[in-house]
């Protein structure tokens, strides 16, 4: 269930009220701790919530966290319901960090697996279904980004394997999503911005992705076990495209003014939970497989510019961080190229199908681009449908590089501190995210095929 509207992240406490909560678990990162949402969701809870509730608070969130900040969030939650009882609910308050956290916590408190990566998906970890019910889980997103108030992922770096990996189960889904534009008010031009470019790329490779009836492994002898992301299908394309649209068109002004430009901040607020429940079915594909290899790998300490540190480990450990959204736009001109490229997809319904797809992409974001110089009173023109048609990928390409220099976001992955020589561990650290690679609408996408992606990412 979302719930939208400007204030209603006050309407909490009552919901906690009718779900009889009085035991609650609240996540939330030390930086927010620290900003009006995170007062507004206290004042709520103390103010509607059932007469005898406590609230233990759990700040220490990881941006893009790994196994081991996972495993710190699932030891002390379990700890205190050892300690003094089960949670009724769970309150999850940040982006997309925060809430996956909390996901994870969730779960692996109320079903302790025999190892860490019985849940994590293959082939890192097992994959093991979830056997049952979890903690209602509230999460209230404050980036209009990651969607992840809508699905049921929960994504982190895995150490070991310099690779990023997550648990995907439809239980781990948020009961309840409060998409409050007014929590966003405070959102740094550059989080609006990386967070925004996820949002956009959600909704380009579900709706680019393999359509549902060819995904493979087909169809599954139970849908217990049925996997979370199904590739595209006419539901997920409602979603994926109404996102793809409003980000289109609004992402530039939110960057612009996260604070001022109440209209654009509704609408990407809208936009972030569309692409979720868009990707959040369909899948993502390429985009993301290669961005978990880019962040998890980050070179030399690199720190996206505009993005908090949140605690001592981030200045301690070297630890470096290229943006989720930043790490899968960056990528996303070459992804396209290799996706859309003609005459690559063996099956003439399918390659007409992701001809139709990219092409449809192209044209809305030249649409938008077009609109936004007309308003400037800027004169310009789009490429023929024709050379669209003929190209799709390389016009898709063009469209995502034009959106990125208007945002001022770096292209190519060599102006992250990667060259050549980090080609193949790249590669080798996206083999393993056979959940999303395999639902590229080109195949096949083994190392080789990775390794002139990332060749040709390096340069955008």
């Amino acid at each position: 269930t979302l719930r939208y509207g400007p204030s209603s992240t006050s309407e909490l406490g009552h919901d906690l009220h009718y779900m009889n909560a009085k035991r609650i678990l609240l996540f939330v990162d030390p930086h927010i701790r620290t900003l009006e949402p995170y007062t507004n969701v206290m004042s709520s809870i103390q103010r509607h919530a059932p007469q005898g509730h406590q609230v233990d608070v759990y700040d220490q969130i990881r941006v893009e966290p790994n196994n081991v900040s996972f495993q710190h969030a699932i030891t002390y939650m379990s700890q205190q319901t050892s300690r003094h009882g089960p949670y009724d609910a769970i309150i999850a308050l940040g982006g997309g960090s925060t809430i996956d956290t909390a996901k994870a916590a969730n779960l692996y408190t109320c079903h302790p697996p025999n190892d860490f990566y019985d849940y994590v998906n293959p082939p890192l970890g097992r994959g093991l279904p979830v056997p049952g019910p979890i903690t209602p889980l509230i999460a209230i997103p404050t980036t209009a980004g990651t969607g992840s108030e809508t699905t049921g992922v929960a994504i982190f770096d895995n150490i070991p394997t310099k690779s990023k990996t997550g648990i995907a189960h439809r239980s781990l889904k948020p009961t309840l999503g409060i998409v409050d534009p007014n929590n966003m008010k405070s959102l740094p031009s550059s989080v609006a911005k990386y967070s925004g470019m996820d949002v956009l790329c959600h909704a380009l490779e579900s709706y680019t992705a393999v359509p549902y009836t060819q995904r493979p492994g087909g169809r599954p002898v139970s849908p217990m076990v049925r996997p979370a992301y199904q590739g595209s299908n006419p539901i997920s394309d409602i979603w994926s495209l109404h996102a793809l649209r409003e980000c289109t068109n609004y992402l530039p002004r939110m960057v612009e003014d996260p604070l001022g430009d109440e209209e654009a901040r509704s609408k990407m607020c809208l936009a972030a939970s569309s692409a979720g429940m868009g990707f959040g079915n369909a899948g993502v594909h390429l985009c993301h497989g290669m961005s978990y290899a880019v962040a998890s790998q980050v070179k030399g300490g690199y720190w996206t510019e505009g993005y908090p540190k949140l605690n001592d480990e981030d200045d301690d450990d070297n630890h470096g961080l290229v943006a989720h959204g930043l790490s899968v736009a960056i990528n996303a001109p070459s992804v396209f190229r290799f996706t859309g490229m003609p005459g690559k997809i063996s099956d003439p319904s399918a390659e007409r199908y992701s001809r139709d797809r990219h092409l449809e992409c192209a044209i809305i974001l030249a649409n938008a681009r077009i609109q936004r110089l007309t308003d400037a009173s800027t004169t310009t023109t789009a490429p023929s449908e024709k050379a669209m048609r003929d190209q799709p990928g390389e016009a898709l390409a063009n469209e995502l590089l034009e959106l990125m220099d208007l945002l001022k976001i770096p292209v190519g992955i060599r102006s992250l501190g990667y060259d050549e020589s980090d080609v193949e561990e790249l590669a080798k650290g996206t083999l393993p995210q056979h959940r999303v690679t395999k639902l590229s609408p080109r195949q096949p996408v083994e190392l080789e095929e990775l390794k002139g992606l990332f060749r040709d990412a390096l340069d955008g």
